[in-house]
């Protein structure tokens, strides 16, 4: 009588480990590409979901495994996964072919949250000088933010302006090289939790272009389970653009990224974003936050008007914020 024994490569039970452990390593990102193809992040997977980016670049790695173990029905799996994370994330890192009217008159304009204040006020007034930027947009905007603007030299740049600072994170402020009429602002949902933040708006009159509606945006970030509707009643609300009305900018800390289904929504109606328009869209604009290393997510944007063009985007560090700036060169349809 003669006994064999199997090698251990091919030993079943070695072979059914290796088979769970590879589906272990996919399914949670097909998982995660089905959630962020329908917009169904909910509870916990609305922080999650902002992760996204990282989530596509980690999907290549059960495919190339699925691959080189000949399991061909995990690699599809595995394929079909990395195809839907990359089809969500890839159009951010190439500029569109179509970013608006090319011709008219081009404006700089520029968002920061200063981080409770924290921000530096000359290293703003540097960047707001440096990149010509003739609309600036600030967060989280503190009446010690906004004196130090002013001792650093703001007004020089910018003499017009619809502030609402306030102490905390919830003011919010607007400056502008161009007079502005109509402005105010508005207070967020804060949930039942804190005060909603407030959003300065105002419109704007650029010489040789027709006026502009400009708004600081900051919904309730979803820090907790509790702020999920009002984070999502803020986005609700921020203003759509109207085709047959005065053309909107909206830029801020929207506290969302293009993986959130709510910003999607509101991007929908009639806005690009500037940043994804010029394949800068997968620049993190926050983190890492308070010492803890969490990787860097985008979520501070311009939303530019359809009818506006987009022309460069760039993403700058601001000494004393965990935000970096984000500013962009659109350009003014010419006044009739």
């Amino acid at each position: 009588m003669t006994i064999t024994t199997a090698p251990p490569e091919v030993r079943p039970g070695r072979r059914v480990r290796r088979t769970a452990l590879l589906l272990l390593l996919t399914l949670p990102g097909l998982v995660w590409a089905v959630i962020r193809l329908f917009g169904w992040e909910r509870g916990p997977l609305v922080q999650v979901v902002a992760f996204t980016p990282y989530a596509a670049a980690w999907s290549l790695i059960p495919l190339v495994v699925a691959l080189l173990a000949r399991k061909w029905l995990i690699a599809a799996v595995a394929a079909l996964t990395a195809a839907l994370l990359a089809g969500a994330v890839l159009p951010r890192a190439i500029p569109d072919s179509d970013r608006g009217p090319a011709g008219g008159v081009p404006m700089s304009v520029m968002t920061v949250n200063m981080f409770i204040g924290a921000a530096d006020p000359a290293d703003v007034v540097r960047l707001v000088r440096e990149h010509d930027v003739a609309v600036l947009a600030v967060q989280e905007f503190t009446p010690q933010a906004a004196a130090g603007l002013e001792a650093a030299g703001i007004d020089a740049l910018l003499p017009h302006h619809a502030l609402a600072d306030e102490i905390g994170t919830t003011g919010s402020g607007l400056y502008s090289r161009f007079p502005m009429t109509d402005q105010g602002s508005r207070r967020g949902d804060g949930g039942g939790l804190q005060d909603g933040n407030l959003q300065v708006y105002a419109t704007i009159q650029p010489p040789g272009a027709g006026p502009v509606l400009v708004e600081s945006a900051h919904p309730l970030a979803p820090y907790a389970l509790a702020a999920e509707d009002a984070w999502r009643a803020d986005l609700e609300a921020l203003p759509r653009a109207d085709q047959g009305g005065t053309p909107r900018l909206v830029l801020g800390d929207f506290n969302s990224t293009l993986d959130h289904a709510p910003l999607r929504e509101l991007i929908s109606h009639g806005y690009r974003d500037a940043a994804s328009a010029t394949g800068d869209g997968l620049i993190g604009t926050w983190g890492p936050y308070d010492g803890v290393p969490i990787p860097p997510v985008t979520l501070d944007h311009i939303l530019v008007d359809k009818r506006l063009g987009v022309r460069e985007t760039q993403v700058h560090g601001v000494a004393g914020s965990d935000h970096r700036a984000v500013t962009a060169v659109v350009t003014l349809p010419p006044a009739s």
